[in-house]
């Protein structure tokens, strides 16, 4: 597969890549066996292949596993997908949006989605039983998976994220890789998820909702950053509020200062 294929068949279909879908063709096929090999992949795996396209990774994966769910979102293509990959048995294609869809299940993740979905896929993927996720994402994103306490990049991503996967970046995918090519390089990322997480939460929801609000406020003081979640959660009055974020842990920190843990403990704090 090249990009003179990838343009060839754009053209045969009448298709037009689609900016708002973020769609950006892989054309360079050595890095399949890197993403197996990142994935530890055999015969007994079923993989979830987001962003499925017409069909050139998912038909390599399905050489190497038990299953392939292929997913894409565009009916056009999906259409192009069905008639690339109709000889083969072990492939499953599912139309749709993968963030909104029922999935069945897969036990690894092998994709290169589109860059816009990486934040909310990335989320949804951890919730499930998963054994690697292993994906091809923007370099600014995963860098921010792994970004340390304090640095520009650390967000409410890094903290979340952190709690459930490890997170390795691996090789670097120049953008001259995809057709048309996106505006920024790729890198390989590798989400493992903890065998013992390095936390606990007692309410993951609450805690994901609570770090995303802080770091909305990531330089205030944390008793000022946290005091209007806490009066729209809990129904509290300004001064309640106010109150209440002075006796919970590192009330005269900044959020950007705090460690994952922090924010696992801060949650864990709250009244229910």
């Amino acid at each position: 597969m090249s990009q003179e294929q990838i343009q060839h068949l754009l053209l045969a279909h009448h298709l037009t890549p689609n900016k708002l879908l973020g769609q950006n063709f892989m054309v360079d096929p050595d890095l399949y066996p890197k993403l197996c090999q990142y994935s530890t992949l055999n015969g007994s795996d079923v993989v979830l292949d987001v962003g499925a396209g017409f069909g050139f990774l998912t038909r390599f994966l399905s050489d190497k596993c038990r299953a392939v769910v292929a997913v894409e979102k565009d009916p056009q293509i999906a259409q192009v997908l069905r008639k690339n990959l109709k000889d083969i048995e072990n492939v499953s294609i599912v139309e749709g949006d993968v963030l909104k869809i029922p999935l069945p299940e897969f036990n690894k993740v092998i994709a290169i989605p589109p860059y816009y979905l990486s934040s909310q896929l990335v989320m949804r993927l951890l919730e499930q039983r998963v054994d690697c996720i292993v994906m091809i994402v923007q370099k600014e994103f995963a860098e921010r998976l792994t970004a340390t306490v304090g640095s520009e990049e650390y967000s409410w991503l890094t903290v979340t994220a952190h709690q459930q996967a490890q997170a390795i970046l691996l090789d670097t995918v120049p953008k001259d890789k995809f057709y048309p090519p996106p505006e920024v390089d790729s890198i390989i990322l590798c989400l493992k998820p903890w065998t013992e997480k390095p936390f606990e939460v007692k309410d993951h929801t609450l805690f994901v909702q609570l770090t995303k609000w802080l770091f909305s406020e990531r330089n205030k003081k944390f008793s000022k950053a946290i005091t209007p979640f806490l009066r729209n959660r809990l129904k509290l009055s300004k001064p309640d509020a106010e109150k209440l974020a002075k006796t919970l842990p590192f009330s005269e920190r900044r959020p950007r200062e705090l460690t994952p843990q922090d924010f696992g403990a801060i949650a864990d704090a709250l009244p229910n």
